[in-house]
């Protein structure tokens, strides 16, 4: 073993210590600890992965970068398995792939996307700055997805693709989504940032559509910190999606490698001159949406765990759904759609309008409790300032997504939550409800 080698195990040993004596072994204060709706859960693991690809110093994308790719497609039983450094610039570079030349029937400018307003903003964002017009239908209170015959009446003859997320990790009607992409010829784009592990009829979400997207986000069922995913069985989206991530360029070596497609010097592109180095081609408007090899090598550590991870959203969502059962006269509990298993992203809740209480009301009681809430994400995308005066449509009314912005809220089901927690939330819950 050489020197390098040498110090590199023993400054790797040396991390695994440093875990225990920092973060293993705190204990839960009722009261005071906060209660969080997310967060990262991580062991030795991520920490000595994270320091050695530090040590490596290849700063971007490398090895951690190829093995998390190839992992998370053999996981999803998919073919292409992009990284990029969110969720939100997987949305980006997923729509703005659908614009590309070199597709057949690429979306253009004034094409319908169809999607929903009780939408987290980057979901629909791109649809906006890809200068497409979204189109938005309201959603079934319980399962907050799209309400299914909406789809169906959103159809027009603009209508060129459904974008829109498995809300909260419980999937929407796929069924009904897939029938209308394969009726009309429309492209689809699932939005799983919410819903990694989750299934319909047996099937990974983020199997279905053309392309599909995750986030590595600290809030979601594995982290890299910042990160996000772009992932297709379509080998030209494959392409086109890494191009727009990597500048727009043409080239698609991996970094360090040249000429993978042996004709770096022998093309004709545009008007530039013939043999122009097909590095420095550009035939998107791209961006660096790229993440670094140690955000990876977190990932992978991750990546070992999800199942586990999944395992306890799930039970510790029993226990939630056992404390709020009693009380569903206030609110209305969540539910999965037929045919789904859900990996849930959090617990959500929605007050009802007899309940002799707001959401404000409780939600301000779980504060000062130490327990974190968040609302379903925009509510009503429609009422932000930043989407005031865009370009839409509007199939039906949306009512239940204006019920969603003023009385729906979430708490946490991410494994960090014990059985502490829950018996914490459980006394809280009966003291509001005892109190109103």
């Amino acid at each position: 073993m050489t020197d390098h080698e040498t110090y590199r195990s023993e400054i790797l040993s040396l991390v695994r210590k440093y875990y225990e004596t920092k973060f293993s072994g705190k204990q839960f204060k009722r009261g005071q600890d906060l209660v969080h709706y997310a967060g990262r859960v991580f062991n030795e693991d991520e920490l000595t992965m994270l320091v050695d690809a530090s040590l490596d110093f290849f700063l971007t994308a490398n090895r951690y970068a190829e093995r998390f790719e190839s992992e998370f497609s053999e996981y999803l039983g998919v073919e292409n398995a992009l990284l990029v450094n969110s969720g939100s610039s997987a949305n980006l570079v997923a729509t703005t792939a659908l614009t590309s030349p070199k597709l057949d029937k690429p979306l253009r400018p004034g094409d319908e996307v169809i999607t929903v307003a009780a939408a987290f903003p980057t979901t629909v964002a791109p649809i906006l700055q890809n200068q497409l017009i979204p189109v938005f239908i309201d959603v079934d209170l319980g399962d907050y997805t799209a309400i299914p015959e909406r789809l169906i009446e959103a159809v027009g003859p603009k209508t060129r693709a459904i974008i829109m997320a498995h809300t909260m990790g419980v999937p929407f009607c796929i069924d009904v989504v897939m029938e209308l992409v394969n009726q009309h010829d429309l492209w689809h784009i699932e939005d799983n940032c919410d819903a990694l592990g989750s299934k319909y009829k047996g099937q990974f979400t983020g199997t279905f559509g053309h392309i599909s997207t995750f986030s590595f986000y600290p809030a979601h069922h594995i982290t890299m910190g910042e990160g996000g995913c772009v992932v297709t069985n379509d080998d030209v989206l494959s392409r086109i999606s890494r191009s727009i991530r990597d500048w727009g360029r043409d080239c698609y070596c991996t970094g360090g490698e040249n000429n993978t497609c042996g004709k770096r010097f022998g093309q004709q592109f545009g008007s530039l001159p013939f043999g122009y180095d097909h590095k420095f081609v550009y035939t998107h408007l791209g961006y660096n949406l790229k993440l670094t090899d140690m955000q990876a090598a977190v990932g992978c550590a991750q990546l070992r765990k999800l199942e586990s991870f999944i395992e306890r959203r799930k039970n510790n969502f029993l226990k939630l759904e056992k404390i709020f059962k009693p009380f569903e006269d206030r609110f209305i509990l969540p539910k999965a759609t037929k045919y789904s298993d859900p990996a849930w992203f959090g617990y959500i809740l929605t007050v009802r309008e007899n309940a002799g209480f707001s959401r404000n009301d409780i939600t301000q009681f779980f504060d000062e409790n130490r327990i974190e809430t968040r609302n379903l994400f925009s509510g009503n995308l429609l009422c932000h300032p930043a989407f005031q005066g865009i370009s839409h449509r509007i199939v039906g009314d949306l009512k239940n997504t204006n019920t969603i912005m003023n009385n729906t809220f979430f708490i946490g089901v991410y494994p960090g939550i014990s059985d502490e927690h829950l018996d914490y939330i459980a006394d809280t819950v009966n003291a509001f409800i005892k109190a109103n």
